[in-house]
């Protein structure tokens, strides 16, 4: 399965659950297989979805938060891992399009493309729920397993690259008052209506 694939099969299988994607190929994604209030796009953040949604599954115990990272992104704040096995927030959902290269910066190979196991690195760190999948089938299994007694869960998904197609908006503070209303914490509008 390729990336836009996975992230459309996700997306029909979350309901609405909220949705923080890291920069690059993961929000351009997640924002073709359909924009809504609740998925949240990260801009000039690498490495720090896993950490954002961590937040959010602490913050908000009464949300399914699910997180879209890439391996590259993942390898830039792996101690997010053990952040995430420490808390054990049993909302937390975090999923790794591992297509074992930076595909946002040109396709240079990640050191999974080397056999690096992230999986095992999270499991290694004590989320002991990490699995990693191969196809849809396995996919849409892993997320059907409920997490909420055991902790929080990762999904290292191997997929193929797929080549982006749309752009979600570059508006940081839209996207943040546009999500912050869709989980139940609308803020006041800023002046002047952010960068």
């Amino acid at each position: 399965m390729n990336r836009l694939e996975a992230t459309r099969l996700l997306v029909s299988l979350v309901g609405d659950s909220p949705i923080v994607a890291s920069l690059g190929h993961p929000a351009y994604d997640l924002f073709a297989a359909g924009d809504r209030p609740a998925n949240f796009y990260t801009w000039g953040s690498m490495g720090l979805a896993s950490s954002i949604g961590l937040g959010l599954a602490i913050g908000r115990p009464d949300l399914r938060v699910v997180v879209l990272d890439g391996d590259g992104s993942l390898l830039m704040n792996l101690g997010s891992l053990a952040t995430i096995a420490a808390l054990q927030p049993r909302n937390l959902v975090l999923i790794v399009w591992d297509n074992e290269e930076y595909g946002t910066t040109g396709g240079q190979p990640t050191p999974t493309a080397g056999g690096a196991d992230l999986a095992g690195a999270a499991r290694a760190l004590g989320v002991s729920q990490s699995v990693i999948v191969r196809t849809d089938r396995e996919l849409r299994d892993a997320l059907a397993q409920p997490s909420r007694e055991r902790g929080a869960s990762v999904i290292v998904a191997k997929v193929s690259e797929s080549r982006p197609t749309m752009k979600p908006p570059l508006d940081c503070v839209f996207i943040k008052q546009r999500f912050m209303r869709a989980i139940g914490g609308p803020e006041l509008a800023t002046e002047g209506g952010g960068a």
